[in-house]
């Protein structure tokens, strides 16, 4: 006669419902978008969380026009987009290189090197939509007659 181990239902039954009431009472984790949202309102001066979607978290700041942080897509993990006159003032790429320094955890002075270079490369010659690697991070720079843009991400697998 083999020995059984002696276990009742209902302690088994107890047990799991003991195990189901602690995995529901653990915390509630704020999305990584929501995070990254907060500690930039946090760090820089001026900035304001506007409205929370589901994969954008819109920001405003008097520097910019549209400012954005959008997350998981396709093929990048976390983007940031922000949009000024044609001629963006110094104030829009302080901006964009506290912003990207907070997300991408690379220096300040990175940044600011890589948009500017991609805003001043539109024009003539290279028209208006400039797509440029700088850092590890994808820039696309676009304008109008009015308005001027960039949109930094970097890669999922980076």
């Amino acid at each position: 006669m083999a020995l059984r181990p002696h276990i009742r239902r209902p302690t088994l039954l107890a047990a799991a419902l003991a195990l189901a009431a602690a995995v529901n009472a653990s915390p509630a984790r704020a999305d990584r978008c929501e995070d990254t949202a907060k500690e930039l309102k946090n760090q820089i001066d001026g900035l304001k969380i506007s409205m929370n979607t589901g994969n954008m978290v819109y920001l405003t700041h008097p520097a910019a026009k549209e400012l954005s942080l959008g997350c998981r897509g396709r093929s990048y993990s976390i983007e940031l987009y922000a949009k000024t006159d044609r001629k963006p003032k110094p104030e829009f790429f302080a901006l964009v290189a506290s912003a990207g320094a907070i997300i991408f955890t690379i220096p300040k002075p990175d940044v600011v090197t890589g948009s500017s270079r991609c805003i001043k490369r539109m024009g003539l010659l290279r028209g208006d939509k400039v797509s440029m690697r700088f850092r590890r991070l994808n820039m696309e720079c676009t304008r109008t007659k009015t308005e001027a843009s960039i949109v930094v991400t970097r890669g999922k697998d980076e």
